[in-house]
C-alpha cells in the first residue's frame, strides 16, 4: 500500500499558507509544490502481517494423502489332518484283537500263538493283531474303533490301554468287549508255568468246557 508522507522538506511558507494540505489530493498539491514528491510503501500492520504469513503458511502446506492401509488376505484355517484308522494284521473275522509288546514275533512264539488260538476252537483267520509300535501315539478311542469283541493284551504296550483296571490273567469286561491281560508272549512261550496259568484263563474266557 502506497501512502503520501508530508515533506517536511518542502517550502515552509507553503505549508503554514496552506496547513490541511496533509489531506489534499495528488491533483490539489501539484499546484502549490514544485518539488519532486516521494511515495513509501507503507508497512501492514503487524496483526495483518502474521494473518497473511499464517494463511501462505497454511496454503503452502503439502496436502497429506490418507493412509493406505493393507488388508492381509484372510488365511482360510487349516484342516487338521487326521490320521489314518488302524489297520490290523490278519482278517480279524471274529473280532478277536491280539496286542502285543514285541515289535515281530519269532516263529516259534508265533507258533505258540496259533496253536492256542485253535485250542479255543477258533482259527487265525478270526484274529486280528496289532504290535505296540503300531499303536504308539493312538488313543484309546481309535482302539475302540474297531470293535473287537475279545481283547488279549501280551505285555506292556505303549498305549492308554495300560490304564484299564484289569489284572493280569483275569477277564475284565467294558461293555461288550472282554479283556484279558498277560505277560508278553515270548516270556509265556519260555515259561511252563505261565502257559498253564494262560491256559486256565482262556478256557473261562472262550468257555471252555472240561473234557
Amino acid at each position: 500500500m502506497l501512502e503520501i508522507l508530508p515533506l517536511f522538506f518542502c517550502v515552509k511558507g507553503n505549508f503554514e499558507q496552506f496547513p490541511d494540505m496533509e489531506n489534499m489530493s495528488i491533483q490539489e498539491l501539484q499546484h502549490i509544490i514544485t518539488e519532486e514528491l516521494f511515495f513509501f510503501e507503507k508497512e501492514p500492520e503487524a496483526g495483518q502481517a502474521n494473518q497473511e504469513s499464517n494463511h501462505t503458511s497454511e496454503t503452502e502446506k503439502p496436502k497429506t494423502l490418507p493412509k493406505t492401509v493393507h488388508i492381509d488376505g484372510v488365511t482360510p484355517p487349516k484342516e487338521e489332518l487326521k490320521p489314518e484308522p488302524l489297520s490290523v494284521r490278519g482278517k480279524f473275522e471274529k473280532g478277536i484283537l491280539v496286542l502285543h509288546e514285541e515289535e515281530q514275533l519269532r516263529p516259534e512264539v508265533m507258533e505258540m500263538l496259533v496253536n492256542m488260538i485253535n485250542a479255543v476252537g477258533h482259527s487265525m483267520n478270526e484274529v486280528g493283531l496289532l504290535s505296540s509300535k503300531e499303536l504308539e501315539g493312538r488313543t484309546l478311542a481309535e482302539l475302540y474303533d474297531l470293535n473287537a469283541h475279545i481283547v488279549l493284551k501280551f505285555g506292556r504296550l505303549k498305549h492308554p490301554i495300560n490304564a484299564l483296571p484289569a489284572s493280569d490273567y483275569q477277564i475284565h469286561t467294558e461293555g461288550e468287549t472282554e479283556y484279558l491281560f498277560a505277560d508278553a508272549l515270548t516270556t509265556i512261550s519260555e515259561e511252563k508255568a505261565l502257559k498253564g496259568k494262560l491256559w486256565n484263563t482262556l478256557k473261562i474266557l472262550f468257555n471252555i468246557s472240561k473234557k
